[in-house]
């Protein structure tokens, strides 16, 4: 039998998250795993043509090999734009006179 490779498919829901630790042979495509651990049967709303994939945090194209090691990654995808919350939250700090009216930065305390 060919020598293997550990990697590991990671996805995670709000209230629910599995890793799976699969052994597969050297040269796998990131695809490959994630369609050989399974976990398209188990989260049928995975959707690869709209969700992002990467491992250990670095966003990756389907088609590249795996290494011994990598945790393969399904990212969901965000419900909020991070930009608008941040924005939102200053806005809030303004109107409770947590932040300088004009700077928007914290208000200084004399």
């Amino acid at each position: 039998m060919a020598e293997q490779i550990t990697v590991e498919v990671a996805y995670a829901l709000p209230t629910q998250q599995s890793l799976l630790t699969l052994n597969v042979l050297p040269g796998s495509t990131v695809i490959q795993v994630i369609e050989q651990s399974g976990i398209l049967q188990q989260y049928p709303d995975i959707d690869l043509n709209q969700q992002k994939i990467g491992v250990w945090s670095r966003p990756v194209k389907p088609e590249e090999q795996v290494n011994e090691g990598d945790r393969i990654e399904i990212y969901r995808p965000l419900i909020a734009d991070p930009k608008d919350l941040r924005r939102r939250r200053a806005e809030k700090a303004k109107e409770e006179g947590r932040a300088d009216k004009v700077t928007g930065g914290r208000k200084q305390e004399h």
